[in-house]
């Protein structure tokens, strides 16, 4: 398993707990200082990052990583996008994405559509589940994609052929992940301290939840 993340702050987390459990290798590797991956992978998991798509001027590595995804979604390799890397993988293969009216930090619930229902993958979290995000870009569905989760106005999943899945929400994060990026950020909704009360009471179900995606994402991944 092929673990692409875009710098220190976004790491596999509770993810990497569930491929290791599954008996896999986890590999990973930042695209933005190593360039493009080295190894041959059985399946890939794209995590988030502070950049966006449109800054390639400034990121130039962006372009390997739309051509690597494009690569795989060809070549049917089990493919998982998640914020940044669901708007990567919605724009490498033909999706308008851009920055948000409205940024998204916290909690929100999510629904699946009837194909999100009916998927191998997110099917497993119910038909509405709450989710965490922090990002303020948003992707369209791709050319041949079907939408499987959404929340008013907003997509918020998407399926690419049989192999391939983005989301906009984190499953994978662990508490001092979310807080870090959070102290960060200039443009929260909420004071800190009501955010962080409020990531407190719910990061278990999103871990729980985090771990039963991911263990669907290695068994449709076979």
């Amino acid at each position: 398993m092929l673990s692409l993340v875009h710098g220190p702050g976004e790491r596999a987390e509770v993810f990497g707990d569930v491929v290791r459990e599954h008996g896999h290798e986890l590999v990973e590797w930042e695209l933005p200082a190593r360039g493009r991956p080295a190894v041959d992978a059985d399946a890939v998991i794209v995590f988030g990052g502070d950049q966006n798509v449109g800054e390639e001027d400034r990121y130039p590595w962006l372009e390997d990583e739309y051509d690597l995804l494009r690569g795989w979604v060809e070549a049917g390799t089990p493919l998982l996008g998640i914020c940044l890397g669901a708007q990567t993988l919605a724009y490498a293969t033909g999706a308008r994405v851009a920055r948000s009216a409205e940024p998204q930090i916290g909690f929100q619930e999510v629904t699946l559509t009837e194909e999100g229902l009916d998927d191998a993958v997110v099917g497993v979290l119910g038909p509405r589940f709450e989710a965490l995000f922090s990002n303020a870009y948003a992707f369209e569905v791709p050319p041949g994609a079907v939408e499987i989760a959404r929340s008013p106005g907003r997509t918020q999943a998407f399926r690419l052929g049989e192999r391939a899945w983005g989301l906009q929400f984190h499953p994978e994060v662990r508490r001092e992940q979310v807080l870090g990026w959070w102290s960060s950020r200039s443009w929260l909704p909420k004071p800190i301290a009501e955010l962080t009360r409020e990531l407190d009471e719910k990061i278990g179900a999103i871990e729980r939840d985090g771990r039963r995606l991911c263990s669907a994402f290695l068994a449709a991944a076979g």
